[in-house]
This record gives structure tokens, sequence and C-alpha cells, in this order.
């Protein structure tokens, strides 16, 4: 029997070991087409491992950073399911009862048959350099935002509703499709904004442009967004001309340190994550000086829980590091606490907050689904590395989000003056 036979003989047994102790409903494909369990239906789900080089790579590398490189490289796949239907049929076990469960000898045997096994290849994620938080210079921040938002605008259509929101929906009822729970979150934010015919709205940090054209055509003001972003400007200035509202809605391609004039009202929707903790201050002073006395301010972030936020402080997170890596490049959270910290602060008054997590959850499995439906003509637009990418970062936050591992609020403030803030005294309104 040669060693790469043996290798394999043993690696079954393992996986055989493994499904009898722990009921697995599910299968394992492995690289010369065998099965486990043997007679495993090709109708059924399965994981598949593409060679031997991601057994070797798993025992001498057991971290996300490899699942990461395996994955998104197609040498771990699934059959007939998501990552969600993975995470359906996990074990009910913790990770360390687990373990604990397994035969520790055929364990030590088949890490010792593949310990020096080539790892293979390819490994698409290690050219990405490793992240570090945002200088807050102009030019960083441009660099990090293209690195996300300028792939390619048709690859964020085949995913985001038609208006390209891409940022938590508001779901009124939880039967609503993604479409409908974007426009109420566009409406949610005007109504919190408690926006009026003429006034001045900014909104930093604009996306592909729909709060701003939302709130010009239901609620007559003159809105003005910023971007970093090439694409998204591009896309915002066409939209604009082709719905006729260049006389009332304009765009800028600039960092919100370059926001000129002072406007009525202001919406933060989930930009703030990109600007980095050392900034925080700077960003808040700068919204200040733009709002008008008694203007409002809305304010939409994801967070950490404060405990999970101690522990960013002291090593980030393998999740965490991972994001910033490779997706939100410069990109860090605060948590809910400090948030209302920094606005009292920095002289704004805080009127509302309403938590969003569920909400998030689903949207970004509506995402997820989306881009998995579309999986084919995401790969010509962006190729597989990205797209596969893309599905395991949709499917992470939308995990998360829906175990509570993260939290996301949506906040109401005004700048603060001497009596009566302006705001109605109740919330009846925001849901007429």
């Amino acid at each position: 029997m040669s060693n790469a036979v043996r290798r394999l003989e043993i690696f079954k047994r393992l996986l055989e070991h493994a499904t009898e102790r722990l009921g697995l409903d599910f299968g394992f494909v492995l690289w010369d087409g065998s099965t486990v369990p043997a007679r495993l239906p090709s109708s059924e789900f399965a994981v598949v491992f593409a060679d031997e080089g991601v057994v070797a790579a798993l025992i001498r590398r057991p971290k996300l950073d490899t699942f990461l490189n395996l994955w998104v490289s197609g040498r771990v796949d699934l059959r007939n399911g998501s990552l969600f239907d993975l995470v359906a049929r996990r074990p009910k076990t913790r990770t360390k009862d687990f373990f604990r469960s397994l035969d520790k000898l055929l364990m030590l045997r088949t890490a010792l048959q593949f310990l020096f096994v080539s790892r293979g290849g390819p490994w698409p994620l290690e050219a990405i350099r490793r992240d570090r938080p945002s200088s807050g210079s102009v030019t960083e921040n441009k660099s990090n935002i293209a690195f996300h938002y300028d792939i390619s605008n048709a690859f964020y259509a085949l995913f985001l509703d038609p208006e390209m929101a891409y940022s938590c929906a508001y779901f009124t009822d939880w039967s609503n499709d993604l479409a409908t729970a974007q426009l109420a979150k566009f409406e949610m934010i005007c109504r919190k904004l408690r926006l009026k015919p003429e006034e001045k709205l900014l909104d930093v940090g604009c996306g592909w442009g729909g709060l701003i054209c939302y709130a010009a055509q239901n609620y007559g003001v003159r809105a003005h967004g910023l971007t970093l972003s090439q694409k998204q400007y591009d896309f915002a200035r066409e939209k604009i001309a082709r719905l006729g509202l260049a006389d009332r809605v304009t765009v800028e391609l600039t960092d919100y340190t370059g926001v000129k004039g002072e406007f009525d009202k202001i919406a933060q929707i989930e930009m703030i994550e990109h600007i980095g903790l050392a900034n925080h201050a700077t960003f808040f002073k700068t919204m200040h000086q733009a709002l008008k006395p008694g203007g409002l301010y809305i304010h939409q972030a994801s967070m950490a829980r404060p405990n999970r936020f101690k522990q960013q402080t002291r090593g980030r997170p393998a999740g965490y590091r991972a994001i910033s890596r490779y997706i939100f490049p410069g990109g860090e959270v605060d948590h809910i606490g400090m948030l209302i910290e920094n606005l009292q602060r920095h002289g704004f008054e805080l009127h509302d907050v309403e938590a969003w997590r569920e909400h998030f959850a689903r949207t970004c499995r509506f995402w997820h689904d989306r881009l998995l439906a579309n999986h084919d003509a995401a790969v010509r637009e962006v190729g597989s590395v990205k797209t596969r990418l893309y599905l395991v970062y949709l499917f992470g936050c939308s995990f998360v989000f829906e175990r509570d591992g993260m939290e996301i609020f949506q906040t109401l403030a005004s700048k603060r003056q001497r009596g009566p803030s302006g705001v109605p005294p109740s919330r009846a309104d925001l849901y007429r």
C-alpha cells in the first residue's frame, strides 16, 4: 500500500469515527471520489475535500485564515447546500467536548501521516497585506474604501436590492422581502430626521445614492451625499440624472473631513466603521460643525458588545482580523456606551436608540442567498475567489448577528441647545 493510499484510509477512519461518535447529519467526499459514509447518495449534503493538502494544512495550522484560503480557492467546498446548512447540521456539542469524545490515538496517527505532506495550493488570500487601524488620512481612507466598494457595481447589484442599499434593512414584518425592507429603512430614517421640504440633508457615506434620492423624491429636501468610492460616485450621478433630480440632489467624491457648509439634518448610515476608532473624535467634531443649531443627526452603526470590545483591545479575535484584512481594511467598531459618550462629549443631545440586530441578521441572509443564486454571474464579474470570499463574509455576518455576537443600533441625536429640542414628545409620528 502506497503512502498516499495509507493516508487516505486513515483519514477515512477518522471521519467514520467522528460521524459515529457525533451522529453527524452530513457526509464527506474525498479527493479520490470516495465518500464517508461509503454509500453516500449523490443527492446528500456533504463537505468536499479537493486534495490531501487540505488535511495537511488544517492539521499544521488549524486557523481561520487557513480555512478561508481553502474555501475561497474551492479546495474545501459544500455539495447540495450552503454554509447555513452546515451550521444547521453541526453537532450541538461544544468544540472542547467534541475533541474530548474522539479517539486520541487515532487523531495522533492521522496527524503524523499528514504532518509532512505538502499543503498544496493556491493560497490566494496570503497576497493581501495584513490590516492595521486607519491613520485617518484622506489617502488611506480612499484606498481602503476602493478596496471594498470599487470592485464592480454590477457585482453588488447581484445581491443588493434595486436601490443598491448596502446597510441594515428594516423589516416592519419578518415576511417582508429585501426591497420592501430597504425602502422601509429609508422611510424610517426620513421620519426620525423629521425631514421637511427645502431642508438641507447631508448623507455621509451615501453609497450608491439610495437615501439621498429617496429623501428628495418623497420629502422634498435638498440632499447632498459624500462618498470616497469612484464607482459609487459615478453610479449615483447617473441615477440622479436619470431620475431628474439634478436640481435637488448632489453627490461629492470626498472624505467626511471635506464637508462644506451647514445642514439641517445629517445621516451617517454604517460608514463610521471604516474610519478607525482613533479618528472618532475628529468625525463627531466635524458632524457637529456641519449641523445647524437644533438640527438632527441619525447614526446607524454595527457595534461590539462591551465585553467583546474589551477583548478586542487586548488582541483582536480571528474573525475580526479576517474581516478587517480581507473585507474592510482599516475597519473598527465601537460599542453603544462609547457612541453615547462621543455624542454627548461633542455637543449632541441623545433622543432615541433603537436596536436592529435581528434586522441585520436577516439582511445579510438575504444578501448571501441572492449572491449564491447569482453565483455564476458573480464569478464572471469578479472571479471565483472574490465570489466565494463574499459568500463566507455574508454568511459570517448573518450568523454572528443572529447569535448576538454583534449589535447594531440606529441612534437619533440633536445639536444641543438651551430650551426645547424640537423633537416630538412621543414616537407616534414614526409609526403612523
